[in-house]
C-alpha cells in the first residue's frame, strides 16, 4: 500500500479586494499569479491555504484545496500593480472554506509571525518581508499556530467557521 502523502500548507498573499472577490465566489476557487506555476503544480487535494491580507498585515481565513491545479483566464482577481494590469492569476485550484473571518475581523499577523519558523529567516524588524509575493509554502507547525489563532477568533464570534 502506498504511503499517504501529507498535506502541504500554503500562504496566499493578496489584497483585501482580491480576498473579497474569492469570497464572492463562495471560496470555491483560488488563482495564483502566472509566475507561480511550479507551486500551483505542487498543490494537491487536502492541502491547506491561509489568506494573508496585504495592507492590513493580517490573516483572514483557511481553505482546503479540493482539486489539482488547472489553468483558466477568466478575469476574477486584479493586480494592484498598474504595470501588471494584464495579470489574470491563471493557475487555479478549487477550494472549500474551513474557517473564514470577515475582512474587518482579520487577525493581525505580527504576533503570530514572530512565532513562525518560516518568518525567522528575516530580521525581526523586517518580518513583513516573509509575506512579499503571492504564495509561500510553510511547515505544519507554522500552519497550526495560524490555524489555532484563526479558529479561536471564529469561536468568539469574530468570524464564521464552516466545514
Amino acid at each position: 500500500m502506498p504511503a499517504e502523502r501529507s498535506a502541504n500548507y500554503w500562504i496566499v498573499v493578496g489584497s483585501p479586494e482580491n480576498f473579497a472577490r474569492t469570497a464572492e465566489r463562495g471560496f470555491t476557487v483560488q488563482g495564483l499569479k502566472s509566475r507561480h506555476r511550479k507551486k500551483a503544480e505542487r498543490m494537491k487535494p487536502g492541502d491547506k491555504i491561509i489568506y494573508y491580507l496585504t495592507g492590513r498585515k493580517a490573516f483572514a481565513g483557511i481553505v482546503t484545496i479540493e482539486s489539482p491545479y488547472f489553468e483558466s483566464h477568466e478575469p476574477i482577481w486584479k493586480s494592484g500593480d498598474p504595470k501588471k494590469d494584464g495579470e489574470d492569476y491563471p493557475f487555479r485550484v478549487t477550494i472549500a472554506p474551513d474557517v473564514i473571518l470577515a475582512i474587518d475581523d482579520a487577525i493581525p499577523a505580527e504576533p503570530i509571525a514572530r512565532q513562525m519558523v518560516y518568518v525567522a529567516k528575516w530580521p525581526a524588524a523586517n518580518w513583513t518581508l516573509a509575506f512579499q509575493g503571492n504564495v509561500h509554502e510553510i511547515n505544519e507547525d507554522d500552519y497550526r499556530v495560524i490555524r489555532d489563532t484563526i479558529e479561536e477568533a471564529a469561536l468568539v464570534g469574530a468570524g464564521v467557521a464552516s466545514g
